[in-house]
């Protein structure tokens, strides 16, 4: 029988009341509350055994408070009506002593969302500590067996969050989710990768196990190749760790000052808009915030109250918009869209291993770590391979190689891409892996 423990957040019901209560207690003239209550679990292990186990509830109550164009928020982790009583007069006093904001836009209306529930599944929401433990102890167990040190974690978290401001906007969700990782390591060897899903039945957890031993395995005693521009495969978590800094910097304000890789200029280098509509990218590149799709299931609505809704976000490697706040799309004449999460890829019905046995040479990346900017405006990274980084060689992986630091334009990599895989979900994003034509390693790195 598998042990459940009843989750410490507040119903639907509850949840709404409180938001509404808050809205009516307010002397502002006008008031936004918004409401989080999440509870996180994580079962934590390394060299093969359980060094973790916890589990945290989170109650926060956000209140913003308008007069005219001031305003002022303050905070409460605290159900007591009493304690939010005074948050409220808290917020009122400070904004009425706040700097009037040269960007102050009204409320937000009641808003239109999207006809669909996110998923919420019983068992993630419920599932306690051994049963977590018992997942985690045949993870470790095979790690044993094989003779690698194991070492990640299972996470399961229910969010909850409401909205509620004076013009009548309401709005809730509840929704799941469920994320394993784990690390192989041998002598030199090692391996990574991760998986997510709403419900933790979905996660492969064994057969992810498996491979990631046997891929530590051959990784071992790996070769040094030339630092240079070489053709690259990245397997779809490798991929993530690179993909969320270009959905980052989709911002609509960013590029039309000048300040982003979206940004057109004149021959004087003066901002006359963004690239919206020029062919950027591969059009194998098809991106949509997609919180609706099948292995995402996620809210309607995002922490401001803007609709979460499907939007087209690249088609056949042309952007179709950029992340639009409610100040900059009343300047420009368009419709806020909020922010550009959660992104999918389009990806096909080819698998990794399809991608390898078609490639003649190439490098296959399973992992990229520690990605930061060298250039914001250009969109040019860095980072390192690492966990498994192989040399591909006439459609077979021939054998591993030493990590490499990487110097890489974002925008010409998507560029560069010319076959993508199937679809998976890594945190809250669904990205296949792909094959790009170019990518530029500057050095030998002595990271494992």
């Amino acid at each position: 029988m598998t042990t459940v423990i009843k989750p410490n957040l507040l119903s639907q019901d509850e949840a709404l009341s409180l938001v509404e209560t808050t809205v009516k207690k307010s002397e502002a003239e006008g008031i936004v509350v918004s409401l989080s209550n999440d509870e996180s679990s994580l079962s934590r292990y390394s060299e093969n055994q359980i060094s973790q186990n916890i589990t945290k509830t989170k109650f926060e109550l956000n209140i913003t408070s308008y007069f005219g164009t001031r305003s002022a928020t303050a905070s409460t982790t605290e159900l007591d009506l009493d304690a939010i009583t005074a948050t409220i007069r808290r917020s009122e006093e400070l904004a009425r002593i706040a700097p009037q904001d040269p960007e102050w836009v009204p409320l937000l209306e009641p808003q239109e969302y999207e006809k669909r529930t996110p998923a919420f599944d019983e068992l993630t929401a419920t599932i306690s500590p051994l049963e977590r433990g018992k997942i985690v102890q045949q993870v470790c167990a095979m790690s044993a067996k094989a003779g690698v040190d194991g070492s990640g974690t299972l996470s399961t978290n229910t969010f909850s969050g409401a909205i509620a401001n004076s013009v009548g906007l309401r709005a809730y969700n509840k929704y799941t989710r469920a994320d394993f990782s784990f690390t192989a390591r041998i002598e030199n060897g090692s391996s990574w990768s991760r998986s997510t899903a709403w419900g933790i039945n979905q996660l492969p957890t064994e057969t992810l196990t498996e491979e990631l031993i046997n891929r530590a395995f051959s990784s071992r005693e790996p070769r040094e190749i030339n630092p240079g521009v070489y053709p690259v495969i990245f397997s779809g978590a490798a991929l993530g760790d690179l993909l969320i800094w270009l959905i980052f910097n989709l911002d609509a304000r960013a590029a039309d000052e000048g300040r982003s890789f979206m940004s057109r200029t004149d021959e004087t280098g003066k901002p006359v808009g963004n690239r919206v509509g020029e062919k950027m990218f591969s059009p194998l590149v098809q991106m949509q915030r997609y919180p609706g799709h099948p292995l995402l299931q996620l809210e309607t609505f995002s922490n401001n109250g803007l609709s979460n809704h499907y939007l087209e976000v690249i088609k056949d490697g042309v952007p179709q918009t950029l992340s639009y706040s409610r100040y900059w799309a009343a300047q420009k004449g368009k419709e806020p869209t909020g922010y550009m999460f959660p992104v999918v890829m389009q990806g096909s019905e080819q698998s990794l291993a399809d991608l390898i046995a078609q490639t003649e040479r190439a490098v296959l990346v399973n992992r990229s770590w520690y990605v930061r900017y060298v250039n914001p405006r250009t969109l040019e990274m860095t980072g390192m391979t690492r966990d498994g980084t192989f040399w591909i060689e006439d459609g077979k992986i021939a054998y591993p190689i030493k990590n490499l630091r990487f110097n890489q334009v974002l925008p010409d990599m998507l560029r560069d891409v010319d076959a993508v895989s199937k679809v998976q979900r890594y945190g809250d994003s669904v990205l296949p892996g792909l094959r790009v034509k170019a990518f530029n390693f500057s050095s030998v790195t002595d990271s494992v």
